[in-house]
């Protein structure tokens, strides 16, 4: 077959069956993405003679004779960027940039009238990350990037340093890569949600030609451990067997087949004969708990960490303060209801993978997906009994997370077979296996009881709350810790009380997702909030205003203060004017006759980092031609801490951002990073690098100084030198003067995660919703964000406008479903919907002014808070234009439509508007 690619002309036949995709990606051309192989996300579309296809549904063979553009040869021969790649780098068109070249080779191939409608001409194209706005204004050719200039870099727009890169379909993130010798693997899953396996034959698998091993539970370490990433590791339940002989879940691994190719691999996954004892499975979390329940992790309580393991409660919570039998005999009105909230999938378009292979040291090297590549190589450590200085872990720019990368779900097995073979490895996630192979966001059930008196104080507020964390407990306990925490310490009342269960099931497992268990909480207690005013007859916003926490309040949760956390910086007032302000704007007439319109509005506090510690170390040093290198551990993927951290140190070394090179997310690189979640990458690791490049800065002015035998007072850094009495000395200069008496010009930066402060939001909704099909249209979204000292706008506003996107999927329409049998029915984006382009309003971001005294240059987290008052925002909405309460998510159409016919046969008695 002959195929022109970007140009170059190449001969190479396809194998049977090879889609495009492959075909170019094996040939180079990495800009070419797998998303979903089922042309449901555009990110692998290309042009072939000009027009766009996807190429994982185009046949290899098709395109013989055919000319085929990729995204790195939209650009002319000589390097200049095409004009759509251009746009995107002027708006900053991207997070996590992974959609990108998708995005950019169907905006090139559009036409005048398809421009003028986007949603339809995007339709084949999804992004995880920016809410689209940012994609919009890239295509409309609206700039929002700044120039950079010396010293004055934080609080500016100044471009991701990976952009050039992104646009260009150059970026690297884990498979960008060739490795001579790739062995692949196929993961061989279990069909039953409760099973121990008593006989399993690899004989015929190994004999497909190709396949060199068959790795099963004999082959596994005995040892139990947690996939979830933490600090503290032993926090974390220790329930997971590398590859077990007990399965607690339908699509729990079972097998591992390595060979030359994936076909080969699969046809030996297939041939695997495993004989199973199928055993009774449970799958509702209130029936796990009833006695006589099947035992999902019949282990020592003490070894394990399990709270109660034959009651299948992994975690739970208990506590009280003051007497809330009494705090509700003296409220005026007392409200009572149930709240449900879903499974979501973080639905990143780069799944899990990694590739390990044993570099010339002899070292085991894993590339990862991964947010934690320091914990994963830890966890690695343990399990194979390795000192770390035979393991390094790095990953490269990470296609999305979300949370979901917080967890080891493939870093370990091919570790394993590196370990076994002594070849490169690699296991890259199909899209169904992110559905039922990895994990979810923890389904809950709160019942909320509140009282409330007559002058608008609230009286007493209690929670029964019952997380199903799944087969397996990783991130349980602590979603359901956190989840009571915030939810609860927000609103001031003198009674409280809570009771948290996180309860095993033979579902598929749940893991770390934005909110991190704040915004299921929040959905009721929000909703029951809104509820009680409305029985009062108070206006909600008003009556929340009048019991939320202010500046001087202790934080206290029934679980009790935790006494590193703490108000550093107060905008929840100014949050609440932002939505006052946007209700008493006039509604617009473009309202079709006979929709219900409606307003709500839901607060949320959420803390600026995990407790127990968030570790972050960062190095800065001055480069031979007088720029900096700065070497940071947390990873990149579309949170952009590299910017900020870029950002922060030209401030401090009074640099422009572009002389700033960074190295991360590699454990080579740097001492130690906890990892990029909990919303650290600016509160912890830029505080790291903050000291950092304070600390160089000062040891560069003392080294001149002694160097030049002038005070240390009379120097002063400025871009690329130092300014004296007697003139001006270059840093090239004063980087080799340090190297004659063999001093480096380099310093380190530490913080150790506490203390630490809380980040404020408030989101408002006007809605019309249409009684006829219970279809929502969202007229007017506002988000009022309380970030502190707001590092770079643009990508702060992009943060909190994909927030806004990702839950109002979550609310709308998302949902994991599963059959009776505990099998996930939506393994696919064509069969679980994600937010399209036309499906997300443009939301109106305002940021707060205030200056935090514990975030590094006043700064405060703001990539997962915007999720967790989306949907009890909506909710209300839709409440205020319906009369009728949602208790369970998502508001889907048929959902909506049945509520409201059933209230219009069932009349509810009258309450106060």
């Amino acid at each position: 077959m002959r195929i022109e690619v970007n140009g170059r002309s190449q001969e190479a036949e396809p194998r049977p069956g090879q889609c495009l995709r492959t075909y170019l990606r094996d040939r180079g051309w990495f800009g070419v993405k797998k998303g979903c192989d089922a042309g449901d996300c555009g990110a692998c579309t290309v042009h072939v003679d000009g027009e766009p296809v996807h190429s994982c549904l185009y046949p290899a063979f098709r395109a013989d004779g055919r000319t085929v553009t990729t995204v790195e040869g939209l650009a002319s021969p000589e390097g200049e960027l095409h004009p759509v790649q251009q746009r995107f780098l002027d708006a900053q068109g991207f997070q996590c940039g992974f959609c990108t070249a998708g995005f950019l080779m169907t905006t090139a191939a559009l036409s005048e009238d398809q421009l003028t409608d986007l949603p339809r001409a995007f339709k084949g194209n999804l992004c995880r990350c920016t809410g689209y706005r940012a994609i919009e204004d890239a295509v409309r050719g609206v700039r929002h990037v700044e120039e950079p200039s010396p010293g004055e870099s934080v609080g500016r727009n100044l471009p991701a340093p990976a952009g050039p890169q992104v646009v260009t379909g150059t970026a690297r993130y884990t498979f960008d890569i060739e490795v001579p010798g790739l062995l692949h693997m196929k993961l061989l899953r279990s069909p039953h949600a409760h099973a121990r396996i008593t006989a399993i034959d690899t004989s015929a698998a190994l004999r497909v030609p190709g396949v060199h091993a068959v790795l099963t539970h004999h082959d596994a370490p005995e040892r139990h451990y947690s996939t979830a990433r933490h600090e503290h590791p032993e926090e974390d339940p220790a329930d997971t067997r590398l590859l077990d002989d007990t399965v607690r879940h339908i699509g729990q691994r079972v097998a591992a087949v390595v060979a030359d190719s994936e076909a080969a691999a699969e046809e030996g996954c297939r041939r695997v004969e495993v004989t199973y004892e199928v055993l009774p499975a449970v799958l509702d979390p209130e029936e796990a708990m009833r006695p006589g329940a099947p035992v999902v992790h019949d282990k020592d309580p003490e070894a394990a960490r399990i709270s109660r393991p034959r009651a299948n409660v992994v975690g739970e919570a208990h506590g009280e303060i003051g007497d809330v039998a009494a705090g509700f005999a003296a409220a005026d009105v007392v409200i009572e209801d149930t709240f449900r909230t879903q499974r979501v999938q973080h639905a990143s378009l780069e799944t899990h993978g990694a590739v390990g292979w044993i570099d010339e040291d002899g070292r085991l090297t894993v590339r990862t997906s991964s947010q934690t590549p320091f914990l994963t190589r830890r966890a690695l450590c343990a399990l194979f009994d390795l000192p770390e200085d035979r393991v390094r872990v790095v990953a490269g720019r990470v296609g999305g997370g979300f949370g979901g990368k917080q967890e080891m779900l493939v870093e370990d097995i091919v570790a394993l077979a590196v370990l076994r073979l002594r070849r490169p490895v690699k296991l890259e996630y199909t899209r169904a296996e992110q559905f039922y192979g990895a994990t979810t966001r923890h389904p809950f059930t709160v019942h909320v009881k509140a009282g409330a008196g007559r002058d608008g104080l609230l009286t007493a507020l209690q929670l029964r709350v019952v997380s199903n964390t799944g087969a397996y407990g990783n991130h349980g306990p602590a979603v359901m810790f956190h989840s009571v925490g915030e939810s609860t310490a927000m609103y001031r009342a003198p009674h409280k009380k809570v009771d948290a269960y996180s309860v095993y099931t033979h579902t598929v497992p749940a893991g770390a997702f934005r909110g991190y268990g704040l915004g299921q909480v929040l959905f009721a207690v929000e909703s029951a909030l809104d509820e009680l005013a409305r029985r009062l007859g108070l206006d909600p916003v008003d009556f929340k205003a009048r019991n939320i926490i202010g500046p001087g309040d202790a934080m206290l949760t029934p679980g009790g203060h935790e006494e590193d956390l703490h108000i550093a910086s107060y905008g929840l007032d100014q949050c609440v004017s932002i939505v006052r302000r946007a209700a008493a704007e006039p509604v617009p007439d473009t309202v079709p006759d006979g929709w219900l319109v409606g307003e709500g509005t839901a607060l949320a506090m959420i803390a600026t980092g995990p407790p127990g510690g968030h570790i972050a170390d960062a190095r800065a040093a001055v480069l031979p031609d007088g720029a900096f290198d700065l070497a940071v551990g947390t990873a990149e993927f579309g949170n952009g801490t590299t910017t900020v951290h870029q950002q922060i140190a030209a401030g401090e070394l009074a640099t422009t951002v572009d002389r700033i090179a960074i190295r991360q997310s590699d454990t080579d690189v740097v001492r130690h990073d906890t990892g990029a979640f909990a919303s650290t990458g600016t509160v912890v690791a830029g505080k790291a690098t903050l000291r950092a490049a304070r600390a160089l800065a000062d040891l560069l002015l003392d080294f001149a100084a002694a160097h030049l035998d002038v005070p240390r007072a009379d120097c002063r850094l400025v871009q690329e030198a130092v300014v004296h009495p007697g003139g001006r000395l270059p840093l090239k200069e004063l980087h080799a003067a340090a190297r004659a008496v063999g001093v480096e010009l380099a310093a380190d930066g530490h913080f150790g995660g506490t203390p630490r402060s809380v980040a404020f939001n408030a989101q408002w909704f006007r809605v019309a919703v249409d009684p006829g099909t219970g279809e929502i249209r969202i007229l007017r979204s506002v988000h009022a964000a309380d970030a502190g000292k707001v590092m770079n706008p643009m990508q702060c506003r992009g943060q909190v406008e994909g927030g806004v996107a990702q839950a109002l999927g979550a609310t709308l329409f998302e949902n994991v479903r599963l059959d009776a049998r505990g099998a996930v029915e939506t393994a696919a984006f064509r069969r679980y919907r994600l937010p399209q382009y036309a499906d997300v309003p443009r939301t109106e971001v305002h940021f707060m002014e205030t200056a935090d005294a514990i975030g590094p240059l006043g700064a405060k987290s703001m990539s997962e808070s915007p999720f967790n008052p989306v949907g009890p925002a909506l909710a209300n909405a839709v409440r205020d234009a319906t009369g009728v309460r949602f208790t369970e998510l998502p508001l889907t159409r048929d959902r909506v439509w049945r509520a409201l016919d059933a209230s219009r046969r069932t009349p509810r008695p009258p309450v106060s508007p």
